[in-house]
């Protein structure tokens, strides 16, 4: 068992985080009906790592953070080991310090016995960032864009699948029945709004369940394929607590599906003849003064800011493919006419492009990043969207000619994107851009858990070798 074992020192003045004592107090005072709670640390992964505690635990927490294994952020999608992060024995395993992050201490709606829960970061023992947590490496671009009077502003769209809990006769999954009457539909439902209706009992939980959090989920729609749908979050002007929203809404999602009898799959692509799942970032910059510095002005087609940040996403696409397509299963998504993006374009109004340019009025303008699917991690995919607008605001990079019509067509020169989960693999470890975006340590141990997931999946001989090939060769 690996247990968080105390260190030599634990003074510290101040949680690194934010996070105050005060916080901790007067939540417990409103909620004197929770138990405990559930401390959740969000690996490179995207996954949430940690415990829960009793409610007599929780102020100790906000008073001198929660020791914890460094290995635990050097572990791949299964949670096995990578020893190649360096996070493992090479550090000896040792303890380092979680905290809590401030505004995530919140009740979980319809859990029994009640319990709440509070999202960590993890920092050294005298108080400095583990420069492997992905939160701490999107923390370190909202430093920089800050250190030049600029404030990214954002939001994350979820997209997902509701599945039945059992297979079909050939062994894959299938939509979901509505929850409501048990009612199946085979077919591509796309906007129908009676179709949501029978699903209606659990959208209102999760709708109640975000209440609970202060998460501000808004529309929900059926999306295009059968058990498919997406929810849209409102934008933030803290794009830290814009991520932080998506990954309590993903925890939210998946346990309010739980207790109605279905599963909610963040797979990028589930099912092989619909289309998969995407989390696309709209993301803007504000400057000191609160205006939105894509925005153009008066007699501008288009702000040099937007072009800039355009032209920097772009050149920076294909190196950082591996953080918004992070699986084998991700590189499935990819196909033509799919709704996800096939090479590094822009465009105006145009979902067959990379980069969207919404239409709208000019005081909303944003970029709409559509390469990443749902199962990437959004603290990852926030760091680098915002590291490849930096790179293109400093380096004065042009983003080329918009793509008009259909963008699956269009001829890319400029940039070759990695055709598949090695290329991107090989992409990222040799990208000083990605150093630079994620900081080394990320780096290193993001690139050497995919390594290793990567392997795992190609010495895997899977049942359509055998249909290919058992009395075939």
């Amino acid at each position: 068992m690996r247990q968080a074992r105390m260190p030599t020192s634990t003074a510290i003045v101040a949680a690194p985080s934010g996070s105050t004592p005060a916080e901790a107090r007067a939540f417990l005072d409103a909620h004197p009906e929770i138990e405990a709670f559930d401390i959740v640390l969000t690996d490179a992964n995207g996954v949430g790592r940690g415990k829960i505690v009793r409610r007599h635990e929780l102020m100790s927490i906000f008073e001198g953070g929660r020791h914890m294994p460094i290995s635990i952020l050097g572990l791949d999608i299964t949670g096995e080991d990578v020893h190649e992060t360096g996070l493992i024995w090479t550090t000896g395993d040792g303890d380092l310090r979680a905290w809590p992050i401030p505004g995530t201490l919140v009740p979980l709606y319809g859990t029994s016995p009640p319990r709440g829960q509070v999202l960590m970061a993890m920092y050294h023992l005298d108080g400095q960032p583990m420069s492997s947590d992905p939160r701490l490496a999107l923390a370190r671009q909202v430093d920089i864009l800050a250190a030049k009077g600029l404030h990214p502003a954002g939001a994350f769209e979820l997209e997902f699948f509701l599945l039945a809990n059992e297979r079909d006769a050939e062994g894959k999954v299938q939509a979901a029945r509505a929850v409501l009457d048990g009612r199946i539909s085979g077919k591509t439902e796309v906007y129908s709004v009676d179709h949501l209706h029978g699903m209606e009992p659990l959208f209102s939980d999760i709708y109640a369940a975000a209440k609970a959090q202060g998460i501000p989920a808004e529309t929900v729609i059926s999306e295009y394929a059968p058990g498919q749908y997406e929810l849209t979050l409102n934008y933030r002007k803290d794009v830290m607590r814009a991520a932080d929203d998506l990954v309590m809404l993903k925890r939210l999602v998946r346990a309010q599906a739980r207790r109605h009898g279905v599963t909610a799959c963040f797979m990028a692509k589930p099912i092989e003849k619909y289309a998969g799942s995407g989390m696309h970032f709209h993301v803007s910059l504000l400057d000191d003064a609160g205006r939105n510095v894509f925005a153009e002005a008066a007699g501008e087609t288009w702000s040099l800011p937007l072009l800039r940040g355009l032209g920097g996403l772009i050149q920076t696409m294909a190196e950082s493919m591996l953080v918004f397509a992070p699986h084998a299963n991700s590189w499935r998504r990819f196909v033509s006419q799919s709704y996800a993006p096939v090479a590094p374009t822009w465009g105006v109004n145009n979902r067959s492009v990379a980069l969207r340019v919404p239409a709208g009025d000019a005081k909303n303008r944003r970029i709409e990043h559509r390469p990443s699917g749902v199962d990437a991690n959004p603290y990852l995919v926030a760091a680098t969207v915002l590291a490849g607008i930096v790179k293109g605001l400093d380096d004065g990079l042009d983003p080329g000619p918009e793509t008009t019509g259909n963008g699956y067509e269009s001829a890319v020169t400029r940039t070759t994107m990695p055709v598949d989960w090695r290329a991107a693999i090989e992409a990222a470890r040799a990208s000083t851009f990605l150093k630079g975006a994620l900081g080394e340590d990320l780096h290193r141990t993001f690139v050497a858990i995919k390594q290793s997931e990567y392997l795992r999946v190609a010495r895997t001989v899977s049942e359509l070798d055998y249909h290919l090939y058992l009395h075939e060769v």
